[in-house]
């Protein structure tokens, strides 16, 4: 019989071919999480100056041990720090050997930004490029060279506090009617529903990309292409609905106090000590939200629904932050060793456990967290589209919808201004 990760891999692995651009980073300053230059394997010669972001830091403590061809200057920072402080590095030359670069196209450390401006080596010689999914290749390439190694993909979804859902009496909802309802329940056994951390730039577009995919793709596939082509807009879009459900949420009182004076590190404690039921999140962070909980079996995962039908839910699905090798290092042969490395199935395999994705590809060593089964039947369903910014056409579209959010949330801006804002910056030449 075909398994279900079978059927995934033979249609291309997932329809979604997106990238979070500012996908999840603890804010750690760079200095705070410096690794020593001896943090690489006993053998070789070059040492590797290697820059991440937070959520990479496990696996590639893992990984740059286990290697034994040079040794490595690791060093993790925030999304926010790690886009100013490279981009500057890049244009100044003094790039790492190794850095982090966001898939796709919609941020200013996205591959398509920073290919095109020719500070990216071309990985394409490599065999494990070889395995990525044709619907997979957007997030990767650039007229058709590759120039970012990812070990996979994650989803957007709620990741709530088991304990506190069974005290209120609530079970994760299927749809958005059902969500309102037990957000209500939440509410009255005096807890708050969701978490919500608007401090945090990149946190204040994931409720937005969790509705977007059922009130947008689900009822128009054909939206990304529409929008290149001019023939419609954020503001003539299903958009505005999903700016609508958002607020709503807020003047439901469903939302902590002040979201946009909570970070990230906020929201991660409120729900894995159990103050907030849920928040909504990417899954690469659940090993933050465990690490902060007293068990890690206390929490679990579900498709935020974005629709009153179940069989209109959709989620976004896209290819996990991943790296890069800067065309101007003195050591691109050995850090191309590295990726190349990297991309070995069992090393593929240890980077998805340790952030909780589903690996780029798959063999019988590699596992699933099994938080993540309540979105592979929508994957298979083909009802995953890409991370919204992996299709905008320049990286000013993703903070205008950061800011936009905020403005709303503050109640300084209206939808219908926010929409123009960000269809205005949408139609900016790049």
């Amino acid at each position: 019989m075909t398994s279900r990760f079978e059927r995934i891999d033979r249609r291309g692995f997932l329809r979604a071919a997106g990238g979070l651009a500012a996908v999840a980073a603890l804010p750690v300053g760079l200095a705070a999480c410096g690794g020593s230059s001896g943090a690489g394997g006993s053998g070789g010669g070059k040492t590797l100056r290697l820059v991440g972001v937070a959520d990479q830091q496990k696996a590639l403590d893992e990984l740059t041990k286990l290697y034994t061809q040079a040794k490595f200057s690791t060093s993790y920072a925030p999304t926010d720090q790690v886009e100013t402080s490279l981009r500057t590095q890049l244009g100044a030359g003094n790039a790492p050997d190794v850095h982090v670069v966001y898939p796709g196209n919609g941020s200013a450390m996205a591959m398509a930004q920073i290919a095109q401006a020719g500070l990216l080596a071309d990985l394409s010689s490599q065999s494990w490029t070889q395995l990525i999914p044709a619907n997979f290749k957007p997030a990767f390439q650039l007229q058709g060279k590759t120039f970012i190694y990812s070990a996979g993909s994650s989803v957007i979804g709620a990741i709530y506090n088991k304990k506190v859902f069974q005290k209120a009496g609530v079970q994760p909802p299927k749809t958005w009617t059902e969500l309102l309802d037990v957000c209500g329940k939440l509410k009255k056994a005096g807890v708050t529903p969701i978490a919500l951390g608007a401090q945090t730039p990149w946190i204040t577009q994931l409720i937005t990309y969790a509705l977007v995919p059922s009130t947008v793709y689900a009822k128009n596939p054909q939206f990304d292409s529409q929008m290149q082509a001019g023939s419609t807009s954020f503001a003539q879009s299903g958009w505005r609905d999903a700016f609508t459900m958002y607020l709503d949420l807020q003047k439901r009182g469903f939302f902590n106090d002040n979201p946009n004076g909570t970070t990230f590190e906020q929201q991660t404690s409120m729900v894995a000590t159990g103050k907030a039921a849920m928040a909504v999140q990417v899954s690469a962070v659940l090993p933050d939200f465990r690490k902060a909980a007293s068990s890690p079996d206390d929490l679990g995962m579900f498709p935020f629904p974005g629709a009153d039908n179940a069989d209109g839910v959709w989620i976004p699905a896209g290819v996990v932050v991943g790296l890069g090798v800067s065309a101007r290092s003195r050591n691109a042969g050995a850090a191309k060793a590295f990726i190349e490395f990297l991309g070995k199935q069992e090393n593929i395999n240890r980077w998805a456990e340790a952030v909780a994705c589903i690996p780029l590809h798959r063999d019988a060593s590699s596992k699933i967290d099994p938080v993540l089964e309540p979105f592979l039947p929508l994957i298979e369903g083909n009802k995953a589209v890409p991370f919204m910014d992996q299709a905008w056409p320049n990286a000013e579209v993703q903070p205008t919808h950061f800011a936009v959010v905020q403005e709303l949330l503050a109640g300084k801006t209206t939808i219908d201004k926010g929409l123009a804002k960000m269809d205005q910056v949408y139609r900016k030449k790049s």
